[in-house]
């Protein structure tokens, strides 16, 4: 089953964040990397204004396991501490590593604090310009739209421009 993750860092070295973050996925047992996006320095959304000048690194990849959500949910905490994260009660503070469970496979889920997909998904340039890359006619559970349609209709107010080629992180 295909999994997508988003990942965002905009502390520290952020390039060898999301390379730390996507070889500890690709390293899961029974997991397969199938694509990786490039990577975006995106402007900061929903910060306090003393953190708008932390730019982050964002990128997407694209991992086929047997894994359920549940199960990616229990990695991804685990590889988010092993790369430094400490969660506390500001969301959107800085951070050497942020990964987002986008979906997995075909599944729905809203319980006990997993919801998949992503419920935000569909709202971020950062998530949706790098998805695009790697998946642009796919249309995730619930939604009407590729996500090639679903990036075209966003509007402009976040920038994304590239940093890092897909192929050389």
């Amino acid at each position: 089953m295909e999994s997508g993750f988003s990942l965002g860092s905009n502390l520290g070295d952020r390039r060898a964040a999301l390379a730390a973050a996507r070889d500890a996925l690709r390293a899961t047992p029974g997991a397969r990397l199938l694509a990786q996006s490039p990577i975006y320095e995106t402007t900061p959304v929903g910060v306090r204004p003393e953190y708008r000048d932390l730019a982050f690194y964002n990128a997407v990849v694209l991992v086929e396991s047997d894994r359920d959500a549940a199960a990616w949910l229990q990695r991804v905490e685990t590889v988010e501490r092993a790369l430094g994260r400490v969660r506390g009660p500001d969301r959107f503070a800085p951070r050497p590593i942020d990964i987002d469970l986008l979906y997995c496979g075909d599944a729905c889920i809203d319980s006990g604090g997993l919801v998949v997909p992503h419920p935000r998904w569909a709202e971020r340039r950062f998530v949706v310009q790098p998805l695009a890359d790697v998946r642009p006619d796919l249309v995730l559970p619930g939604a009407a739209r590729t996500v090639r349609e679903v990036l075209d209709g966003l509007a402009g107010d976040e920038a994304a421009r590239i940093a890092v080629a897909a192929d050389a992180w």
